[in-house]
């Protein structure tokens, strides 16, 4: 199990990378190509299916604009190959998609996610204390006894009656009663994704514990005079906040996936550029974080 022995966690910060809508079918049914339009078959040559959220910035949506749409793009060019997306709004059932053979890669999986077959990870990130830059205590931890007597913004779930790992450690801490749930089912008549960060600017809140992309990018957005204070994992129940990133592909895809690795060797730079531009925090990636993928042939 990923992240051993804290599995369980990891599996739920997935669902936070790619955010859980109610009703993932009819999110699919609004964009064009929709997953029912399509059907599964082996990997053609000169074709790139992305696995992609339609609705999920600052990853992806149908407009091209989050940092996967660009990768995407990127690694489409560097292959000469045509870009096609799959779109699907659930975590679980993008995970289906690519086994299942609609889609060959997501762009974006924790390392050792043991359903897919990841590269070594190519950005490390993790969830961050958003507060005001001029707020008189600063929270570096969730041992912080301050957070008791503190209006906290946290995201919550709207499947699998499942909460963020910032809100199930805080529960443990009994960091309870002070919390102010923000929806990931996001409409264009209420709920937005940057209500988390703007309540924290309007004072709403104390602070915000939000997951880094989300957090780094809203802020740049808004142009916020904020802090991000790096989450460490926590101690009481040992809930990882921290998390390395990888592409995803079909475990028994070995040839596939040294191809989606040198691709992410030849262009760290560009790649990490992007990321900085995109706002989103990054940590260093320790040495032993993902095992290399075992080669099958020569690479792409």
């Amino acid at each position: 199990m990923l992240f051993a022995p804290h599995g369980v966690y990891a599996v739920t910060a997935f669902s936070h990378f790619h955010r859980f809508l109610t009703f993932p079918a009819v999110a699919v049914a609004l964009v064009a190509s929709p997953v029912a339009a399509q059907r599964p078959s082996p990997m053609v040559p000169g074709v790139l299916r992305v696995c992609a959220d339609p609705d999920n910035l600052p990853g992806s949506n149908t407009a091209g604009e989050g940092y996967e749409n660009k990768l995407a793009e990127l690694l489409a060019q560097t292959w000469n190959s045509k870009l096609e997306y799959i779109w699907w709004a659930a975590p679980r059932g993008e995970i289906r998609m690519l086994n299942g053979m609609y889609c060959d890669v997501m762009l974006e999986a924790p390392a050792g996610y043991d359903l897919a077959g990841v590269t070594r990870p190519y950005f490390r990130t993790g969830y961050v204390v958003v507060q005001r830059a001029d707020a008189s205590h600063k929270v570096t931890s969730l041992d912080d006894p301050a957070l008791k007597k503190m209006r906290i913004g946290v995201h919550l779930y709207a499947a699998d009656n499942e909460n963020s790992p910032p809100a199930m450690a805080l529960s443990a801490h009994g960091v309870v009663g002070n919390l102010v749930g923000f929806s990931t089912v996001y409409t264009d008549v209420r709920n937005h994704p940057d209500d988390i960060i703007k309540a924290v600017i309007s004072d709403s809140v104390d602070l915000a514990i939000v997951w880094g992309p989300v957090a780094g990018y809203y802020v740049k957005q808004l142009g916020a005079n904020l802090t991000l204070t790096p989450l460490p994992d926590d101690t009481l129940t040992g809930i990882p906040f921290v998390y390395s990133m990888g592409f995803a592909t079909r475990r028994r895809e070995h040839e596939f996936r040294d191809s989606l690795q040198k691709f992410l060797d030849t262009k760290a730079p560009e790649i990490h550029a992007l990321l900085e531009r995109y706002g989103i925090p990054l940590f260093s990636i320790p040495a032993d974080t993902g095992q290399a993928p075992q080669s099958a042939g020569p690479a792409r």
